[in-house]
Formats: C-alpha cells, structure tokens, sequence
C-alpha cells in the first residue's frame, strides 16, 4: 500500500531487495519485469517502467479505475489494462505514447441502453495475439487485436454474479472462471459454451491458477481454503485450510521438487532410525549406590519392621 516492492529469494529464505515504487493513487494493481525493470500499474491509472540503476522512469497514463494489468508472456514488451469504466487497451513499451489496440464497447442491449463497463480480470492467449477477459458484470470476452474488429470476437455470459478471476487451461482452448459467489466453471473458447462446473467453493473466488502440462486447476478465495480440482473429471482433489483470507496463488515452477522431497524425507528417515537405535539401547550404570539412592526396605531397620508387621497382621 505504500509503494514498495519487495524481491523474495526462496532460495535463502529472506527479502533481499527493497524498491521505492510510489507513484500515483491506489494500491498496486499489477506487477511484472520487463529485463531488469520493473513494471508497475496503480488503480489510478500510472503505469511506470522503473529501469535498474536510473532515475528515468518511463509513465503511462493508461486511463483510472484500473482493475488489472497483465503481461504478455510472450512478448513481454507488452503489457494489458483495464478496470472500470475503463476499456482493455494493449500497450508496447516500447513505443509508449500510444495504445497499439484499444478495445470498443459492445452494442447496446435491447433496450438500446449503453452496458456498463468493468474488466476484472485478463490473460493473453498463448501463441496467439488473441486475449480472454472477465468482466463485473458475468460476461466472458475475447478480443483479437489482430483482426480490424475492435468488439469482442466471442462473449459468454456465465451466471449472474461479478467475475473475479480467471485462468487458460494448459491447451488454451479452455477457460476457467470464478465469480464472488463461490461458482467456478469450465468455459469452451471454441464453440463459446460451458463446458463444465467444479463445485466446492463457500465464498468468493480471488485467484484462479491452472497447471503448465497438468488437468488440474487450483483456487482460493474469502473461505481461507485452497482447492485444487481435476478439470479432466470435476473432482476435488485436495482441500486445504490456510486460515486466513486468501487473495493470490500460484505454482512453482520447480520441475524436480517432488526428487528433492524424497531426498529431504530419506534424510529425515535416517535421522529417525538413529533416534531408535539410541533409545533401544540400555543404559549402563554403576553397581555402587550411595545411601540416598538405596531403596529403604533394603535397611535392617526397615526389614524388622516389615517382619512385625506381617506377623501382626497373622494374628
């Protein structure tokens, strides 16, 4: 909230940068690297490229009410954004002055009233220039800046209630969506149908992060669990309590984590098989007891007044 970013090592387990990012109003509403920039985007509208070891700092006033604002991940030089009241535009960085595309509002409705705008969330469709978006109000869109149509290409409507997040399955032919009532769904970008619901979910939907290579899809929002379902077959997999709120989520990128798991629990294993062997083993000790350590029945005094005591009893 401030404007500093903070760069993490998982490798050492501690921050090991801190960047002053201030710039603008609003919390931070998307984040990326660009090289050895940084890239920036507040809710009110200031997109920064924040370049390593300079103060000139390229801005774009990309329009307020910013919801989001993605990278493409293969062209990073491009970046999306969008929000309320705020049409998606595509922007190149290096050629900042202008949007390369600029998406248009839909007709309006059958009443021949204007429909509000309000992207929530985005992603660039892989190997394509085609782009999926969410929207406040349940509509799914695709734009193809490509193409000399600046409305949407294909719209779905899924449920009545506010999108929040969305995630491209690993063919990109299929994407998930989740809404603030908990509702997560399936949608085809080919025939523009629902394909399928995962159900599971209690409260609203914050991030939604679908698998490189594997069915599986994983969520988690306001319900302080993480879920992780198989998009092939609608199970629930995995279910897990974080305690709190949960807004982010997303999958490591370690392709050999499950080899060093092993190797950490074989450490462990021996440890604990040296553990048992130490505490089978019987503990030696001195023959020699010192008076305080003698049992007190062993005294002659005590042996007498045991014997009185069993013949007192006899009698």
């Amino acid at each position: 909230m401030n404007g500093t970013v903070k760069v993490f090592s998982t490798e050492k387990g501690k921050f090991t940068e801190f960047r002053d990012c201030a710039g603008g109003e609003g919390p931070f509403r998307g984040l990326a690297v660009y090289g050895s920039s940084l890239i920036t985007c507040v809710e009110s509208g200031l997109l920064k490229v924040w370049k390593e070891g300079s103060s000139d700092h390229a801005e774009v006033k990309v329009g307020g009410g910013v919801c989001r604002m993605r990278q493409d991940p293969g062209r990073p030089e491009r970046v999306g954004t969008g929000g309320k009241e705020n049409e998606l535009k595509v922007w190149d960085l290096q050629r900042p002055q202008e949007p390369v595309f600029t998406a248009k509002n839909v007709r309006n409705d059958w009443l021949d009233l204007r429909v509000p705008v309000w992207m929530r969330d985005m992603q660039f469709i892989p190997s394509t220039d085609k782009i999926v978006t969410c929207t406040a109000h349940g509509q799914v869109r695709v734009y193809d800046p490509s193409s000399p149509q600046r409305r949407p290409v294909l719209e779905m409507t899924y449920e009545e209630y506010p999108l929040t997040a969305l995630s491209l399955t690993a063919d990109g032919n299929s994407v998930v969506v989740g809404n603030t009532h908990g509702q997560m769904a399936v949608l085809d970008l080919r025939k523009g149908r629902l394909q399928k619901c995962l159900k599971g979910q209690a409260g609203s939907l914050r991030s939604i992060q679908c698998h490189a290579s594997l069915p599986l899809v994983a969520s988690c929002g306001l319900d302080r669990f993480l879920r992780i379902h198989n998009t092939a077959d609608k199970r629930l997999q995995h279910k897990v309590y974080l305690k709190s709120r949960l807004n982010c989520l997303l999958f490591t990128s370690r392709e050999n984590w499950e080899e060093e798991d092993v190797e950490l629990a074989t450490e462990g294993g021996v440890k604990e098989e040296e553990d048992e062997i130490w505490a089978s083993m019987a503990m030696v000790t001195d023959g020699t007891r010192s008076k305080r350590e003698r049992d007190p029945r062993e005294t002659p005094d005590s042996q007498k007044r045991l014997k009185k005591t069993i013949k007192d009893s006899s009698v």
